[in-house]
């Protein structure tokens, strides 16, 4: 039987890289949220665990055990078949690090399978990345008003290889009430986090990491209160493109999309437009006039990203481009803010 050994949340996710990593738990918690790495590898179905569990508060541990041991009895040989489609060491994780894990841990061990054990569960590689996130990251926020380019100009800052944390990219949302058109479906709140995680423990910490100001909330994800109170204190670079040239690139992104679609999120944010620039807007988009709707709804997204900026910790750094092409302003960024930031 191989030796399987226990790591702690930091040593867990620095080895599981590039091997299985299955989670234990049922398809309802794997679902609510997971390490992005893992596959779904349940010791119990949904149903069996709620059976499990109500025994456990009834009748206690001893009759739930017993319970649990006649409902996996006649899997162990289907899940010893199952590990066997993944190749080289597993990396296994529970809720808490208890006994699901640890029983799949000894079956895949005692079947010869070289196998690590997350301890404390999912539970702790939540809190180890709390704490990761709280211990301060180097943040560089990109802001300007909507229809700047900054998701753009970001993408070139990754291309250029700086550190980009990409939100709305994690969240499968551009931000405002148009921000889902022609996006795949968000991941819940919780997952979200995960992928933030994920990405944050991939870079170096002691060098700048470039993020596009948000509101705490991309479309249904909300961003953890961790890194949304560091975003709001942050060094801020402020763009401001010509409207002319914000209102083409609006066009460009979202004419594209069905009419009915962009009615839909037209009418999200008709109480703040207004019953007459509601009127307005739709009367243009059905027209085809295009540019008016994006003109008139930016007087609404730019009063809104105006009150969002004056609530901020520290003021913004303004910064007038030679060019707006994102290609030009992310070279042109990254010297601006090596002289003008200092992290020490």
């Amino acid at each position: 039987m191989v030796k399987m050994v226990v790591l702690k949340a930091n040593e867990f996710i620095e080895r599981m890289k590039g091997h299985a990593v299955l989670d234990i738990r049922t398809p309802a918690e794997f679902q609510e949220g997971h390490l992005p790495e893992a596959v779904s590898f349940p010791l119990f179905s949904d149903e069996e665990r709620v059976v499990v569990g109500t025994l456990y508060k009834q009748q206690g541990r001893d009759q739930a055990v017993l319970k649990g041991l006649e409902l996996v009895g006649p899997k162990l040989r289907k899940f010893v078949l199952k590990a066997a489609k993944f190749a080289g060491p597993l990396y296994l994780y529970c809720w808490r690090g208890g006994m699901r894990s640890n029983s799949m841990a000894w079956l895949l061990s005692t079947a010869g399978r070289e196998v690590y054990l997350l301890e404390g569960g999912y539970k702790a590689y939540r809190g180890y990345c709390r704490e990761l996130i709280s211990s301060g990251l180097k943040l560089i926020m990109l802001s300007g008003p909507t229809g700047s380019g900054k998701t753009e100009i970001l993408h070139q800052l990754s291309i250029l290889g700086h550190q980009v944390l990409d939100l709305e990219g994690l969240a499968n949302h551009r931000g405002s009430s148009f921000g889902g058109i022609g996006q795949p479906p968000q991941p819940g709140t919780e997952q979200f986090t995960n992928l933030i995680f994920e990405k944050i423990s991939g870079f170096d910490l002691s060098l700048p990491i470039w993020v596009e100001g948000e509101s705490q909330n991309i479309g249904k994800v909300f961003i953890l209160d961790e890194l949304f109170s560091q975003m709001n204190s942050c060094p801020t670079i402020r763009i401001d493109p010509p409207k002319t040239q914000r209102i083409e690139r609006l066009v460009r992104d979202y004419a594209c999309f069905p009419v009915e679609e962009l009615q839909q999120s037209i009418e999200k944010i008709s109480k703040r437009l207004g019953g007459k620039n509601t009127q307005d807007t739709l009367e243009a988009l059905h027209s085809g006039n295009y540019r008016k709707v994006v003109d008139i709804t930016l007087d609404y997204y730019d009063k809104t990203y105006d009150f969002s900026m004056a609530r901020r910790e520290t003021e913004m750094i303004s910064y007038v481009a030679k060019s707006y092409i994102p290609e030009l302003i992310a070279t042109e960024l990254v010297d601006y803010a090596g002289k003008k930031i200092n992290f020490e």
